[in-house]
């Protein structure tokens, strides 16, 4: 069967936490740096919030079976995302995973210390690109114009609603996917103290 692109439906949230954590080291498999209590972390923190929040904002590879095995997520306001995170989403999580105590030391409390301070995504550089977005896709249905056909619905749809620009915030070391965001019109944008992140932009038409 043929795979295809099509808009997030809610059977689909548990192959998002799937693929979140099989692409969450630099687009390879995180699952080794997490205890198995803490394998849906990732995908608590970077995908389950928008299709909760936000599931007009979704859109995944079905692999022609039903199965979700890519997607691309976000939010066409960045900042009313954030207080719905803050708001909506973080009271159904915070007690399986509280704010650790002092400089996160493990993988788990790093992710622990971004899931309780959602006010991060709000960066004053990137005031001119209101949307922002997340894609993975699993190896195994990478290069095959997925990934680029993903691109194109999430950024079609923003465009429909009126949203002029869309950001996302990589980590530095992954060269692959950089190259795939410029390939796609991607530019850098300057963010002051930006850490292991490289932040990119670009207008939704």
């Amino acid at each position: 069967m043929t795979r295809t692109i099509r808009p997030y439906r809610p059977e689909d949230l548990p192959a998002l936490y799937d693929i979140c954590l099989r692409t969450g080291a630099a687009g390879g498999d995180a699952s080794a740096d997490y205890p198995e209590e803490d394998r849906d972390l990732l995908g608590t923190l970077f995908a389950a919030p928008y299709a909760v929040l936000e599931p007009e904002s979704v859109f995944v590879v079905d692999d022609g079976h039903g199965q979700a095995v890519g997607y691309v997520l976000g939010t066409a306001d960045t900042a009313g995302f954030v207080k719905r995170f803050r708001d909506e989403w973080l009271p159904t999580v915070a007690d399986r995973w509280p704010a650790p105590d002092g400089e996160p030391a493990t993988p788990s409390e790093v992710m622990a210390s971004l899931l309780h301070t959602p006010e991060r995504m709000v960066v004053p550089a990137l005031a001119g690109y209101p949307a922002h977005l997340h894609i993975d896709v699993l190896p195994d249905f990478q290069g095959a114009g997925n990934g680029r056909a993903l691109m194109d619905a999430f950024l079609g749809s923003l465009a429909e609603r009126g949203v002029p620009a869309v950001h996302l915030g990589m980590l530095t070391e992954n060269v692959a996917a950089r190259a795939f965001y410029d390939r796609l019109g991607f530019h850098e944008i300057t963010v002051p103290e930006a850490g292991v992140l490289t932040y990119l932009g670009r207008a939704t038409s």
